[in-house]
């Protein structure tokens, strides 16, 4: 017979979760699309499981894991009407100023496509942009 201790000062029908430990995407070349965080975003590459192959990239608050697709001639690219699964993610920076400095080094990027620029996020005080980085993922942006 099994049995489950629950924490003493926890219920265990009653629980939050912490947020995202990780995100992992999956992409055509682990190398490019690590650079890309690692010059663009600055994050921190914090691992590696190169016999799988991954890539293990951070900002200090979000871990992403890049996983390499195997085979090119098999791949299918994202289409945001029609497949089920990660529309886009989604990262904060902490102002406006920021938004619109990373907008302008992206937009100087052959392999970054800008979805469009940043504006109000409709009626909130808020920015945001969207774009289609290096393995042909969508990334919002949000100040």
């Amino acid at each position: 017979m099994c049995s489950t201790t629950a924490h003493p000062h926890t219920n265990a029908s009653s629980f939050n979760t912490l947020g995202i430990h990780h995100l992992g995407l999956s992409v055509p070349d682990i190398k490019q699309t690590a650079a890309f965080f690692i010059d663009q975003l600055h994050f921190k590459q914090v691992g590696e499981k190169p016999d799988y192959p991954a890539i293990f990239v951070s900002d200090g608050t979000v871990m992403l894991t890049l996983w390499q697709i195997k085979q090119h001639n098999k791949m299918v690219n994202f289409d945001r009407c029609h497949n089920v699964g990660l529309h886009h993610f989604a990262l904060n920076v902490a102002n406006l100023e920021q938004l619109q400095y990373i907008h302008q080094r992206l937009a100087k990027l052959d392999d970054v496509n800008i979805e469009f620029s940043p504006e109000p996020l409709g009626n909130l005080p808020i920015h945001h942009m969207m774009c289609t980085i290096p393995g042909g993922i969508r990334l919002e942006l949000i100040a």
